[in-house]
């Protein structure tokens, strides 16, 4: 019989529990809560999308529920209707948060988009012009995901509890907010919150509307969504449906005589339906709604009152209106079902001109995020991403600076760096107002010639706007403008390492994503796509793409991984910075012992081969032969790019964003 003896320490427990990331360090102390009254440093208003992504990043970087709230007046996440559909860029946003697999397996992938317009035969009525894909821009995953919104709250929600033991606190709405530094300098924004009819006062540091259209963090500091309402009525039923149009599982874009249909696949359901959403326009013009009045400074002739219009608007009419688009072919919900979901509204497109509310210290006290900062028309597929990628954007940014992590979060004084969430965020929320009205007005028009015989809209021209438009609608061509943290500009003396102009392709741009790429892993050959090196647990990451010189001790690349990793990694908060380092193509085989140390302590499992795979070097515009270096922010967005020796850019690029230890 064999004897051993068997030893373990206790953190082999740990080794059955699912695994976290580390939160991120903390410079800064911890407040006193012996006060007795209720103080947070963040507290969050809505927990839709936008509001669940924000307490969901928040919690998992380290804040506890002593320090952070998110209430919500439903009593649960979202049962049916809105939003639906998850970009390209926002499906890899929740593969960088561990979130993706239930979506990508159990929702409905659209990869192609069908187009349908009037026929010059009469007897069909209308005809496919024609199939193009839905995404037409470099992509992990080069399609759109349709699933219920109220699914993907659920999924969030449910990894909120794994950091959280309150998790939302439901039933309970904020009325009101204020600014009252007098009272609390340190925790200056007062909310009042109302649960189950009760109200109560809380003070923080920071407060997050994620409320909706209706915001009543917006409404309380006095901003106003700016803009317009088009005077296109349309409806949108999500029902199991019983047609013989060869498109229905397609996305697909309807210009008939009779009018406009958008058809957007939807997700299989517990019956093993499928459901299917459709977009309607409903014939007839209104006016504005009357508390909304054209920026522009023209007026619109009486027509109609929105209002009552919508009022007007019945389930039998969208669908009938919807039956007379598809002739020759028949629609009807099949039989023993029930309509899912439907309703009316009137296109608008508003912006709030600030999201966000400083004090008189000039420090970003109050921000708004998703519709409480935009709305527009929910066919190009944007609100819910939209919404969720300006709770990213600020998240990181809100706790580096209450973590003390940033260079002028202890002082005082106001933080730049937060300063760059209205910067960055306002500019895309603008171009998707622009690029929303240009989609909404050209997709409620009408193909082939107007009643007057004056040439109409072109399936040519719709095609194109929609083509155009795609690296916007996908998120992969979304860009940052330059500010503190998106840095663009070529130094004196110094060269752009990056050749070329196409950036929707993947060409490595500060103020852009960066593209996923699949690589080989020199430590175990494993075949791995690079965005999984840039997880979503609010680091910095030096993406170093060495050169051919790479196995030469006094060569250029030897020189740059030596000083990252022995200077500038260690200048900076421990575990703040992560390195990931490729190679290309070298004359001979090699080891660990033929490399750099400092390579191996900070990267054996992100060191990669750049070639065996995909021509990496090529798709990022990097001579193999030069060699760059690049700086990704905690966002997964580029903030710098440099020459591959050119380690002092990159150093002064962190210290701008980054308390040096």
């Amino acid at each position: 019989m064999p004897v051993f003896t068997e030893t373990s320490s206790s953190s082999r427990d740990l080794r059955v529990l699912p695994s976290f990331a580390p939160p991120l360090p903390r410079l800064s102390p911890i407040p006193d809560s012996d006060d007795q009254s209720e103080k947070y440093e963040v507290v969050i208003a809505g927990a839709g999308p936008a509001g669940l992504m924000l307490n969901l990043l928040l919690a998992r970087y380290g804040l506890s529920d002593k320090s952070l709230l998110c209430v919500d007046a439903k009593p649960s996440t979202l049962k049916s209707g809105q939003a639906d559909g998850l970009q390209p860029r926002t499906l890899e946003t929740l593969k960088s948060l561990g979130l993706s697999d239930e979506i990508l397996c159990e929702g409905c992938q659209m990869w192609e988009v069908a187009f349908w317009n009037p026929s010059d035969d009469k007897e069909k009525i209308i005809e496919r012009t024609s199939i193009v894909p839905d995404v037409a821009v470099p992509a992990r995953y080069p399609h759109e995901v349709t699933i219920h919104q109220g699914r993907i709250e659920r999924i969030l929600e449910t990894d909120l509890l794994r950091y959280s033991k309150r998790g939302v606190q439901r039933n309970s709405k904020l009325v009101d907010a204020k600014i009252d530094e007098d009272g609390d300098s340190e925790f200056p924004v007062v909310s009042v919150i109302e649960t189950d009819g009760q109200q109560r006062t809380v003070r923080s540091k920071h407060l997050v509307g994620t409320d909706g259209a209706r915001s009543a963090v917006r409404k309380s500091m006095g901003l106003k969504l700016e803009g317009e309402s088009s005077d296109h009525i349309w409806g949108v039923v999500d029902l199991v449906i019983d047609t013989d149009f060869p498109d229905i599982r397609r996305r697909s874009a309807i210009h008939s005589p009779a009018g406009s249909v958008m058809v957007i696949p939807r997700e299989r359901i517990a019956t093993g339906d499928y459901l299917t959403r459709l977009y309607v326009q409903v014939p007839g013009d209104v006016n504005p709604d009357n508390d909304q009045k054209p920026t522009n400074g023209t007026s619109t002739p009486p027509v109609g009152d929105a209002r009552a219009r919508r009022g007007q608007v019945t389930l039998e009419s969208i669908f009938q209106q919807a039956a007379d688009a598809f002739k020759p072919y028949t629609i009807k919900p099949k039989k023993g079902t029930e309509v899912d979901w439907w309703a009316a509204y009137q296109i608008g497109q508003r912006v709030t001109n600030n999201f966000s509310v400083k004090d008189s210290k000039g420090i970003n006290r109050v921000f708004i995020a998703g519709d409480a900062c935009h709305t527009h028309s929910p066919k190009a597929g944007q609100g819910m991403n939209v919404s969720m990628m300006d709770s990213f954007n600020l998240a990181w940014k809100l706790v580096y600076s209450i973590y003390g992590l940033t260079p002028d979060s202890n002082s005082g004084k106001p933080d730049p760096i937060l300063d760059t969430y209205h910067t960055e965020r306002h500019t895309i929320a603008q171009e998707l107002i622009d690029f929303d009205r240009d989609f909404s007005s050209m997709f409620s028009g009408k193909i082939g010639a107007s009643e007057d015989g004056v040439g109409g809209l072109t399936h040519e021209q719709f095609l194109e706007v929609f083509s155009k438009g795609n690296g916007f609608t996908s998120g992969c061509g979304i860009e940052y403008p330059e500010n503190m943290i998106v840095d663009r500009t070529v130094e004196k003396g110094r060269k752009d390492p990056i050749t070329g102009t196409d950036y929707l392709s993947g060409l490595l741009r500060p103020g852009r994503r960066l593209l996923n790429v699949r690589l080989k892993r020199h430590a175990d050959g494993y075949r791995r796509d690079l965005q999984d090196d840039f997880p979503s647990t609010g680091r910095f990451r030096i993406l170093c793409l060495t050169s051919s010189d790479l196995l030469e001790p006094e060569g250029t690349s030897a020189k740059t991984l030596t000083a990252i990793g022995s200077s500038i990694i260690p200048r900076f908060p421990e575990s703040l910075i992560e390195q990931v380092v490729v190679h290309p193509r070298v004359p001979r085989d090699f080891v660990w012992q033929d490399l750099p140390q400092e390579l191996k302590h900070h990267s054996e499992m992100r060191f990669y081969s750049g070639y065996e795979m995909e021509d990496v070097y090529k798709i990022y515009g990097v001579d193999p032969a030069e060699g760059a270096l690049a700086v990704v922010r905690p966002d997964g967005y580029v903030g710098v790019t440099a020459e591959l020796g050119d380690v002092n850019r990159v150093e002064r690029y962190l210290e701008r964003c980054l308390r040096t230890v």
